[in-house]
């Protein structure tokens, strides 16, 4: 049975999203606070729902803790709010939160969206990364260093497979170029942004149709986009 953190500090949400969550068959870790939730963490739960208008540690802040612990890569993070503005999105989304929902919604859309990302959170620990679209399948095979664009087979250069592999394993994660440059590039090698945006113009004309899957975050990076 799959275990859902849910961190709300309005009981009434609290209690209609663990209501369907326990409906649906998954067991749930209510919590009422950021403080809390860093402290229900270690239970390994397999999704976490943060609202960030919480007291104590807001939901920005948990997030950035939590990323900060490789143990927890793995575990997706949905964000649950009020606030729609477009700025607190693409900032939730740059700290490493996988989705972004806004209130009011439907219990529906949050079971949707848990069942996807539960999904996709097994994908990293796979050699292979497989997306069949209306455009066709792309594949991306880390463990023989190539990509598959509708069977016709690419051999990427080191740096552009790692990259493209980095934000597709992430996909719907937005990252910033020093993001970028720390876990593609790694530590202490000095890159310049421009490398980093001359290197996803090649990846996109390699993918053909599926170049446009790779977007820029104005202001912020890059990501790829939910397919």
């Amino acid at each position: 049975m799959k275990k859902i953190l849910i961190a709300e500090d309005d009981i009434d949400i609290r209690e209609i999203i663990e209501f369907n969550l326990q409906n649906a068959g998954y067991s749930t870790i209510p919590v009422k606070n950021g403080l809390e939730v860093l402290e229900q963490i270690n239970k390994m739960p397999d999704l976490i729902l943060l609202d960030i208008n919480m007291p104590g540690l807001n939901g920005f802040e948990v997030c950035t803790k939590i990323r900060e612990n490789t143990k927890f890569d793995e575990i997706p993070i949905i964000f649950i709010t009020a606030r729609d503005e477009e700025i607190d999105e693409l900032r939730g989304l740059s700290l490493g939160a996988n989705d972004y929902i806004t209130k009011p919604f439907s219990p529906a859309k949050i079971l949707a969206r848990i069942k996807t990302h539960l999904r996709k959170a097994k994908m990293p620990n796979q050699n292979s990364i497989s997306f069949t679209t209306e455009d066709g399948i792309l594949e991306i095979n880390e463990e023989k260093y190539i990509v598959v664009v509708n069977n016709e087979k690419y051999d990427l250069p080191k740096k552009e497979f790692d990259l493209l592999y980095y934000l597709a394993k992430n996909m719907g994660r937005v990252f910033d170029r020093e993001n970028i440059l720390n876990n593609v590039w790694g530590l202490n090698v000095y890159v310049s942004d421009r490398t980093i945006d001359v290197h996803i113009r090649r990846i996109r004309k390699r993918l053909g149709v599926f170049g446009k899957y790779i977007e820029t975050i104005k202001g912020v990076g890059y990501k790829f986009s939910q397919i």
